[in-house]
């Protein structure tokens, strides 16, 4: 049985490790994986076809704990524990929970200390006992109970008064006053662990198509004094097609990962009559996987040929391997008796969406097969690569984008960068 210390409006833990409001998704996955001897059944809930209406969420059922993710920024917004008699709980190092304490109203009286009077909410036949960033839901003894405790004063106000022995049914770790409407904090920098973050990735255009990303970052603060002093930072850095492999190490730092490619498989898509011909060494790509962004260099010149924007949506083959870019691509409209309009495609557009402001249907997609090996099946199914503006949208069958892929002609310059420096 887990031993956890509730910090509210904070966090819920032990010494080897803590699920903080504010963490980001893959950072909570990546708790789990490492102590899934301890934590074992853990189940993903999402909406398939609309993930952006619902919380993502991990349902550790053996442990009676739910994370709550916020859909769009993917940080975790509510820590839930929704069965107490599987798990031990402690506030200040002192148990309020356990095999031999109950939850009970005088226990979380005596562990927290005086609150407001509690809230009975008689659809759920539950008491609420609300602190700043923690509440417990207290579940009445009988039915016949409930009657004595609806609101009836002249101002609506709730039963002032929670029975004695009522036991906890549920606990709510959350940010701020009210757990309704609370919102996933901004990441704490103790979920940095020396990453950069891109707060939102800008696609830089010229006159015929991408040219580029400009990428707004985030990083701990570093130097003396990094315990007591650590400050989150906030930079600039903008690469583009035709950089050299030291431009883009100099401007966001060295990849978690180098991947060199085998195949591509969309060569056959290629009108040029060379393209059977095996090349003799491999493009490789840079993968900054806390970015959301891939980055592809010609494996002679050693330049920028292509960036990836993933969009790390539930019930995608790649789901939690890249943190979602939060990007914003300008698209040019041309309309008839007008000149060319430019509309703004994000990474919560639906593609339907932007057929329409294009006024007319994008060609025929190609079907993309993902699968780890070719006796595998992708239990996400196929998706679809519409070509758009040198372009290539990767669109799921709920017709949210999955990735954008940018091509550009390589620029023959290297840009002057000293306005960018610090």
């Amino acid at each position: 049985m887990l031993d956890l210390e509730v910090v509210p409006e904070r966090s819920l833990g032990n010494e080897q490790w803590e699920f903080a409001l504010g963490m980001p998704l893959a950072q909570a996955v990546a708790i789990l994986q490492k102590h899934c001897r301890i934590i074992k059944n853990v189940q993903v809930l999402y909406s398939e076809q609309s993930p952006l209406s619902h919380d993502l969420i991990l349902n550790l059922t053996q442990d009676g704990i739910k994370l709550l993710f916020d859909a769009f920024n993917q940080r975790l917004k509510v820590i839930e524990v929704y069965d107490l008699t599987k798990v031990k709980l402690k506030y200040c190092g002192v148990h309020f929970n356990s095999q031999a304490i109950a939850p009970t109203i005088e226990q979380i009286d005596q562990s927290f200390g005086a609150t407001h009077p509690g809230v009975y909410n008689s659809a759920e036949q539950l008491f609420h006992l609300n602190f700043r960033g923690l509440s417990f839901s207290f579940q009445l003894d009988s039915w016949t109970e409930a009657p004595k405790y609806e609101p009836n004063f002249a101002h609506g106000l709730a039963s002032l008064q929670i029975p004695h022995g009522a036991t906890v049914k549920r606990m709510y770790i959350y940010s701020g006053n009210s757990l309704q409407d609370t919102k996933a904090p901004v990441m704490p920098l103790s979920c940095f662990l020396g990453n950069v973050y891109a707060e939102s990735v800008d696609v830089l255009r010229d006159g015929t198509g991408p040219s580029g990303l400009r990428l707004r970052l985030l990083a701990a603060g570093c130097g003396p004094g990094l315990l007591a002093d650590a400050k989150m930072r906030v930079f600039e850095r903008s690469v583009y097609f035709g950089d050299s492999c030291q431009d883009v190490l100099s401007m966001l730092g060295s990849p978690h990962k180098v991947f060199y490619k085998s195949e591509d498989k969309m060569k056959i898509h290629s009108p040029s009559p060379h393209k059977q011909v095996p090349s003799k060494c491999n493009d490789y790509f840079f993968n900054y996987f806390t970015l959301g962004v891939d980055i592809l260099f010609d494996a002679n010149t050693h330049k920028v040929k292509k960036f990836v924007l993933h969009t790390n949506y539930p019930g995608h083959y790649n789901f939690n391997i890249y943190h979602r870019c939060e990007f914003k691509i300008p698209l040019t409209i041309k309309r008839e008796n007008t000149d060319g309009q430019t509309e703004t495609c994000t990474t919560y557009s639906k593609w339907d969406n932007i057929q329409e402001l294009l006024g007319h249907p994008v060609e025929k997609p190609v079907v993309l097969h993902r699968s780890s090996s070719p006796n595998n099946t992708n239990p996400f199914g196929s998706t679809f690569c519409f070509g758009l503006q040198r372009m290539i949208f990767e669109v799921m069958q709920n017709n949210h984008i999955a990735s954008v892929t940018l091509y550009g002609p390589p620029r023959p310059g290297a840009h002057l960068r000293t306005a960018e420096l610090p």
